[in-house]
């Protein structure tokens, strides 16, 4: 397992290897979309979205 930090338009994510699989951090994302509210709540949030859900599914 390896970890690498990217920078993406000023945000720094995490991204890890495992078994030939990159995995990024979604929470880092979260932190930059809205300040004011937590990550897990603008993940939590972006779960429940229908399109989400339909993209995770195929």
């Amino acid at each position: 397992m390896s970890n690498k930090i990217l920078e993406v338009q000023n945000i720094k994510v995490n991204v890890t290897k495992l078994n030939d699989n990159d995995y990024i951090c979604i929470s880092n994302f979260g932190k930059y979309k809205e300040r004011n509210s937590k990550s897990d709540d603008i993940i939590r949030n972006w779960l429940r979205n229908r399109i989400t859900l339909e993209f995770l599914g195929t």
